[in-house]
């Protein structure tokens, strides 16, 4: 149809034709568009209205109370081991029933177009990934030579399944059979009659673990600074003289993260650090002497305190990426410098612990 096309005798441009081609003539139509219309705002609504229940985080929890609750309020169940358990077991309850439920492999609105909640999610999975490995190479064995734990052996590598499969299985599935598994576990440590379930608070057991933290947060801190870019001077191979690496790498490096990845790398962090409190505040109890016996307490509520500073809540509707000194607030430092001064204060624990 051309320009000079018309109904009525006048030229009409495509547009005026196309809306009057679609302009409902009969009440009929325009009630069908009506209500479409009322359907999609509805939906909208609904949809915002779940985004921002989802969207908020868990608060923290007392360890103590939750392993006083599973045990049934009996004191004498919380032998070695028992809050540890207990806690690693309520994180991964709260990761899969918290609003909204688990986020991370949702195909659906508005989960699928949420990625701050998946990245917590992810941190707080990566903790109790390292948490379950070291109950079942460490803290559930006195020596090396020692048998594993069956329940444990099931439970290590249902949590390291995938995080983002949808079906055949879903992950919610895999980590809820971990979950099992580590009640069962937990069901053991506390029954007198058996002694087939044990933990031990030995230093050298915490000493592994915390081994295994520091890397971690390590790494966060590093992928956190990269926000506003710095050079790295190569250190890979520092202070060893004959040690090798696989390729060579430049003497220096700009590492940047990519400001698409900057939020994503923040909220994970934020939920390492949320399960590693919990971690942290239940092995304050359970390995109450060894830790008395190093004068070490204070050492471990200091590093609780750093980590709690991690989950101050966050005004900004998105995470600010400014420069350095500059007029803006980066996130990102902040957070970082945060689990820096954590991480730095770890190793000084480790290295007391490992003192004679």
């Amino acid at each position: 149809m051309s320009k000079t096309d018309s109904y009525d005798g006048k030229p009409r441009s495509l547009l005026s034709v196309l809306i009057h081609a679609y302009h409902p003539r009969t009440w009929r139509e325009r009630g069908i568009l009506y209500a479409a219309g009322v359907l999609l705002a509805t939906y909208v609504i609904i949809v915002g209205v779940l985004w921002l229940i989802w969207d908020s985080k868990p608060s923290l929890f007392e360890p103590r109370e939750i392993a006083l609750a599973m045990a049934g309020g009996d004191e004498k169940k919380l032998v070695a081991g028992y809050v540890t358990t207990a806690t690693v077991i309520q994180v991964a309850d709260t990761l899969l029933e918290k609003p909204g439920g688990y986020l991370s492999n949702d195909r659906m609105p508005p989960g699928v177009f949420m990625d701050n909640v998946p990245n917590w999610e992810f941190g707080v999975l990566t903790a109790i990934r390292d948490i379950s490995r070291s109950l079942r190479n460490d803290f559930s064995r006195a020596q090396t030579q020692s048998r594993e734990d069956v329940d444990l052996q099931v439970a290590e590598p249902k949590f390291n399944f995938d995080n983002n499969s949808w079906l055949l299985p879903p992950s919610e599935s895999e980590y809820r059979d971990g979950i099992r598994a580590l009640r069962r576990y937990l069901d053991r440590l506390a029954d007198e009659r058996r002694d087939d379930g044990q933990f031990f608070t030995r230093a050298d057991n915490l000493r592994d673990y915390f081994s295994v933290v520091e890397k971690r947060l390590g790494s966060l801190s590093q992928r956190l600074s990269a926000s506003v870019g710095h050079i790295r001077v190569n250190t890979n191979l520092a202070g060893d003289p004959n040690a090798r690496q696989s390729t060579p790498t430049p003497q220096e490096q700009l590492i940047k993260t990519s400001w698409l990845e900057i939020d994503d790398h923040f909220y994970e962090a934020r939920g390492y650090c949320w399960a590693m409190i919990e971690f942290l505040r239940a092995i304050e109890i359970d390995f109450k002497d060894v830790l008395a016996n190093k004068n070490a307490q204070v050492s471990l509520r200091q590093i609780i305190h750093e980590l709690e500073a991690t989950q101050e809540p966050v005004w900004s509707p998105v995470i600010l990426n400014g420069s350095g000194f500059a007029l803006f607030a980066n996130h990102s430092l902040v957070m970082a410098s945060y689990i820096a001064r954590a991480n730095a204060a770890l190793i000084d624990l480790r290295n007391l612990l490992q003192q004679g």
